[in-house]
């Protein structure tokens, strides 16, 4: 794949990120302001010209903790709300409200290590389905 496609896809994903953080932190735009901020740069290869994009919203009850999986691709999380503890590749991080990161597709495990409800936007870049 081409450095321009990889280059635009994420621009859109760095956009959509502002984005959600924008309409999550109270600024309206009928306002007429807009605050920005990089929350995330990643180079990224993806597996094929086509891909599958998905953007999910993961709601976890205080204590939820998910089984060991995968996901179908890798991609950036944007944790909206509470703190959640992230085990993958054998390293543990605590991730919390405001805060993104990036997941590799690897085997996994999320818990909600906060007090309250945690609130989790996944972008996954998978492979296109045939």
């Amino acid at each position: 794949m081409n450095k321009q496609k990889n280059n635009t896809i994420e621009k859109l994903i760095v956009f959509s990120m502002v984005l959600i953080s924008v309409s999550y932190s109270g600024i309206g735009l009928a306002q007429g302001t807009v605050e920005k901020a990089l929350l995330l740069e990643k180079q990224v290869e993806l597996p094929s010209e086509h891909i599958n994009s998905k953007v999910m919203r993961i709601k976890f009850s205080p204590g939820f903790k998910t089984p060991w999986h995968t996901h179908e691709g890798p991609g950036p999380r944007y944790v909206v709300k509470g703190q959640l503890t992230v085990v993958e590749n054998g390293k543990t991080n605590v991730y919390k409200a405001g805060e993104v990161f990036w997941e590799t597709g690897a085997l996994m495990s999320v818990e909600n290590t906060g007090v309250d409800f945690a609130e989790l936007i996944i972008f996954e870049l998978g492979p296109l389905k045939k």
